[in-house]
């Protein structure tokens, strides 16, 4: 058994991409790392003196971020004794709605590979999320647009923690047609909530009204979508004067299972975020423009909230 207590972290991760690349999808890999347990408030790097040896301490986050990284996911380590454990990592699969050859239409489907997919039972979307939904005050808003809403996650959040929820109306917008089937679903039970299966590009024929709520989570990076008009309609025709916003962008990539932290662009093998920065920051300069209060936060989705300081 590979007993990697005493490497250093790069050499560790040579060692580890060496053996992932003879190894099938779903296999395991085992190897032998110090007991996190071992102490408490000590930084990564630090050395302890273990059986007569200098072992290197490394925290459980430190694992499963490497895991991560390297294409895994982290199962339940097993405790040799109260100075090791036995990590184990299952290689994943390439299995992801990313790389699914479905119709445009149905890639986002209620068949599809993301329809498995709960935001909401990810902590690094919903603390985020619920963060972005008491800073806009959701208590107090009346009208909520939702674009790219597919199965209805955002409203379910909404319901749950909000104390005004029979009072206010909702509007969901999505352009996958089984994704709104699925949604309407879950809400038909509620007569304040509205889903529509439209194109975004065409919201003005739509005639919706404006709104004090426009929330879109990981839609306005779609290729279909022209981006920056498509953020000035929404302020100047859909978004009432004192509304506010929550816009988020995708920072990750959700592959057999896992969420995967960093956003992918097409022709690279690694994470590389230009085209997020380079949205992200326009939002928040044009929203800043209009008279907006604007936050960036988050990590795995990065979020754009943003409030009127306009003045009555």
């Amino acid at each position: 058994m590979t007993n990697f207590s005493l490497l250093e972290l790069n050499e560790i991760i040579q060692e580890l991409r060496i053996i992932l690349d003879k190894t099938a999808p779903h296999a395991v890999v085992e190897f032998i790392v110090l007991n996190p347990d071992i102490a408490s408030g000590t930084y990564n790097g630090t050395r302890i003196k273990v059986e007569q040896e200098s072992a290197i301490y490394r925290g459980y986050k430190t694992w499963l971020e490497l895991a991560h990284i390297l294409g895994c996911r982290m199962l339940t380590p097993k405790v040799i004794d109260e100075h090791f454990i036995l990590m184990h990592y299952e290689k994943l699969t390439q299995d992801s709605f990313h790389t699914s050859d479905a119709q445009k239409e149905e890639k986002y489907g209620s068949d599809s590979i993301f329809s498995a997919i709960h935001k909401n039972e990810e902590a690094g979307f919903l603390h985020y999320f619920t963060q972005a939904l008491q800073n806009v005050k959701i208590d107090e808003r009346k009208r909520v647009l939702n674009l790219g809403i597919n199965s209805g996650d955002e409203f379910e959040l909404i319901q749950k923690i909000s104390k005004n929820f029979v009072n206010l109306e909702l509007v969901g917008i999505d352009y996958c047609a089984s994704a709104i089937e699925s949604a309407q679903k879950k809400f038909q039970n509620e007569n304040n909530v509205t889903l529509l299966q439209a194109d975004i590009n065409n919201l003005n024929a739509l005639n919706l009204g404006e709104f004090d709520l426009i929330v879109s989570i990981g839609a306005l990076q779609s290729a279909n979508l022209e981006y920056k008009k498509l953020m000035m309609t929404l302020v100047q025709n859909q978004l009432s004067r004192k509304g506010a916003m929550i816009l988020a962008w995708p920072n990750c990539r959700w592959r057999d299972g896992e969420m995967l932290y960093g956003a992918r662009m097409k022709n690279y093998a690694f994470s590389e975020m230009s085209n997020l920065y380079k949205d992200v920051i326009f939002a928040k300069k044009y929203l800043q423009q209009k008279k907006f209060r604007v936050t960036i936060t988050g990590k795995d989705y990065i979020f754009v909230t943003a409030t009127s300081i306009q003045k009555d």
